[in-house]
């Protein structure tokens, strides 16, 4: 397969090694996640202390506020949520002061929080509530800058996730280009997650937004996302990797996500056609779920 010729041939042979790292070590299984089940709820509304170069909270519109999921009073209409929101300016989703709306939403629903740089009077709560935190978990100093505006370390984001996988379910989450389509730092995220422990791994890639100052950057080249995805495939022989909702759509889509399927992934969010048919001729069975992918 060479996928319109968009791959070189070293690509192409760490596609053959991630497969055979995924058939020795994983049932023959393909996740497939449409995540109809799964609300997005922002417990801050649209407001947002930081101006993220990739966000400018453009995303916090398509969330439901606390509000709107009260003002169902318990007709949830969803099986989980994704608690977010926009950041404080020290990079926390401040999920506190929402503390008593998440205990009775858990009453009902499943949660995943996306906390941010949680600090330590946080954890009891989060202990509570959380059946798994999603985490953004950055390496790299320059980015953390540039695309957030914090004067935090890679360190504080190390820092955060030992005392996230010390009291909760935790999977880190992994943007490719983040730092406006560049390539820096993910190799070493990698390393990091290597040594201090991951049960799972979500990749995501950057996505052009408009209105954003990334707007008119450009998403890494497909095919050197796919070769970073085979060599992690390699690298974590035993350990469940997925492809998330936040990636590029059209030909780009395309061809990642049939990649995806060939050199080993084991789950994609709303994957195309393609990939869902190539699964079905590798051998591979789709197992359709309906809520986020990190439950």
């Amino acid at each position: 397969m060479d996928w319109d010729g968009t791959l070189d041939r070293e690509t192409g042979e760490w596609i053959e090694k991630g497969w055979a790292v995924r058939l020795a070590n994983f049932p023959r299984e393909l996740y497939c996640d449409f995540p109809v089940a799964t609300a997005s709820i922002s417990v801050t509304g649209t407001a947002c202390a930081l101006d993220c170069a990739h966000c400018g909270g453009h995303y916090l519109q398509g969330m439901r506020s606390v509000d709107e999921v009260k003002s169902t009073r318990g007709k949830f209409g969803f099986r989980s949520a994704l608690i977010s929101g926009g950041c404080t300016a020290d990079g926390r989703v401040p999920f506190l002061a929402q503390q008593d709306f998440l205990r009775k939403l858990k009453e009902q629903v499943r949660l995943n929080f996306h906390v941010g740089l949680i600090e330590e009077d946080e954890m009891p709560v989060l202990r509570e509530l959380a059946d798994v935190v999603s985490f953004d978990f950055v390496a790299d100093g320059e980015t953390i800058g540039e695309v957030y505006g914090l004067e935090r370390s890679p360190e504080d984001y190390f820092e955060a996730y030992r005392k996230l996988r010390r009291s909760v379910r935790v999977v880190p989450h992994l943007t490719l280009g983040l730092k406006g389509g560049e390539w820096q730092g993910e190799e070493k995220a990698l390393a990091k997650l290597e040594e201090l422990g991951l049960d799972g791994l979500v990749f995501l890639v950057f996505i052009p937004t408009p209105g954003t100052r990334y707007a008119h950057r450009q998403p890494p080249p497909v095919e050197e996302v796919i070769a970073f995805l085979a060599r992690a495939r390699v690298r974590f022989p035993h350990i469940p990797l997925a492809l998330g909702c936040m990636r590029p759509k059209g030909k780009y889509r395309r061809v990642l996500d049939e990649a995806a399927v060939a050199l080993g992934l084991n789950r994609i969010v709303m994957p195309t056609p393609g990939a869902r048919k190539l699964a079905g001729e590798l051998g591979l069975t789709p197992v359709r779920t309906e809520e986020c992918c990190a439950l």
